[in-house]
C-alpha cells in the first residue's frame, strides 16, 4: 500500500494505493467523509471500501482531499474536492490506461462528491454511496443517474434521515437500463459505529453480485 502524492490545483494531495499487476485490471477510487467534521482517507468505512475493491482485483487509490492530513490547500466546501477527485481520478487511469471498467465509492460528503464525478466521468460504470447526505445538499445534478450503483445509509441516521435517501433513490430510479439499489443497516448511526462489519458484509455482496468476482489473496 504505497504511500504517494498526486499534484493537485490547490498543492499536492496524499494518498495510498494499490497496484494490481493484471495490466487491464479495473480500478476504484474511495472519497472520504466530511474534512471539518473528522473525514480522512483512513476512516474505518474507506479502509475497508479500499481493501474490498482490492480483494477484487482492482487497482484502488485513496486520498485526502485537500486541506486534509499532508495534503495542501485548503477546504472549499465542494468545487475544489470535486476537483481534487477528478485530479486523482487521472492520476489513477493515466497508470491503468487499459482498465476494463471504473468504479467509485465515497461516504456522506465524499458520497456527493463521487456522485458529481460520476456526473462529469462517463467511464465511471458504478458505484457505492454510503451514507449520502440527500437532505443537506443538492444532488439534482443526478438527472439522469448515468450509471447504476449502491446507495446504503443506516436507519438509525440522525444526520441524514433514511427518508430522504428513500427520496433521492426514487427519483434515480425513472432512468431506463440504471438500477439504484438501496439498502439500510439496522440500528446504525451516519458513523455505522459498531455496525461497519455488517455495512460491509453488505457491500461486499453487492459487490460480487455486480462483478462476478472471486477475492485474490492480497500480500
Amino acid at each position: 500500500m504505497p504511500e504517494i502524492i498526486i499534484n493537485g490545483s490547490a498543492g499536492r494531495l496524499e494518498a495510498r494505493y494499490h497496484q494490481n499487476p493484471v495490466p487491464d485490471s479495473p480500478v476504484a477510487i474511495i472519497l472520504h467523509p466530511h474534512p471539518q467534521f473528522g473525514g480522512t482517507m483512513n476512516n474505518q468505512i474507506v479502509y475497508n471500501l479500499y481493501y474490498s475493491f482490492v480483494e477484487r482485483g482492482f487497482s484502488v487509490l485513496r486520498f485526502n482531499f485537500r486541506g486534509v492530513g499532508r495534503s495542501q490547500g485548503l477546504f472549499d466546501n465542494g468545487p475544489g474536492e470535486l476537483s481534487d477527485a477528478a485530479t486523482a481520478l487521472d492520476w489513477l487511469q493515466s497508470f491503468n490506461a487499459d482498465a476494463r471498467y471504473c468504479w467509485i465509492a465515497g461516504i456522506s460528503f465524499g458520497a456527493w462528491i463521487s456522485m458529481q464525478l460520476l456526473m462529469r466521468r462517463p467511464e465511471i460504470e458504478g458505484f457505492i454511496s454510503v451514507a449520502p447526505p440527500a437532505n443537506l445538499y443538492d444532488f439534482s445534478f443526478l438527472a439522469p443517474c448515468p450509471s447504476s450503483g449502491l446507495m446504503i445509509n443506516g436507519d438509525d441516521d440522525r444526520v441524514v434521515p433514511t427518508d430522504s435517501v428513500v427520496e433521492l433513490v426514487k427519483r434515480l430510479k425513472t432512468q431506463r437500463g440504471i438500477i439504484i439499489d438501496h439498502l439500510t443497516i439496522p440500528a446504525a448511526n451516519h458513523f455505522f459505529e459498531g455496525k461497519v462489519d455488517e455495512l460491509m458484509v453488505v457491500i461486499d455482496k453487492y459487490l460480487d453480485k455486480r462483478l462476478g468476482a472471486t477475492k485474490e489473496t492480497v500480500a
